[in-house]
């Protein structure tokens, strides 16, 4: 077998890339995560993310810009912006499926929704985390 036909039958199933996935401390259920190795605090984080159908992220903002590339599935995202103690509704929801990437700016408070079982490719500027928004949607 060459080496061309090998790599045929390499899928998101069958990858090494998606093993050795593990939950994230203080994240939402239905997340796992495979980070890069060795994280460098002056660059990227780089994250497999793979999240269960139904599963969801509420409102929420990240320090750094982030992308990210649906590799499987479907996902939706919709921004908020905050007046007073509310989250008030920022734009139409947005639909993500296969092959479809996005960006969101660092401190943008947003959801997730993943319709179906995704697998997402998802790169943050500098150091990941996860602040919950603190306000209630209104």
């Amino acid at each position: 077998m060459s080496v061309d036909d090998a790599t045929q039958d390499v899928t998101s199933a069958t990858s090494e890339v998606w093993s050795n996935h593990v939950p994230v401390p203080g994240t939402p259920e239905g997340f796992t995560a495979r980070t890069t190795y060795p994280t460098n605090p002056d660059g990227v984080e780089v994250m497999l993310e793979r999240w269960q159908a139904g599963t969801e992220e509420p409102p929420h903002s990240h320090p750094g810009d982030d992308m990210t590339v649906v590799v499987e599935g479907k996902m939706s995202i919709q921004f908020y912006r905050k007046e007073a103690r509310s989250l008030l509704l920022d734009g139409e929801r947005l639909f993500l499926d296969k092959g479809d990437g996005g960006y969101i700016r660092a401190g943008r408070v947003h959801d997730a929704k993943y319709i179906d079982a995704c697998r997402l490719v998802y790169v943050h500027n500098g150091a990941f985390a996860f602040h919950l928004a603190d306000a209630e949607v209104g």
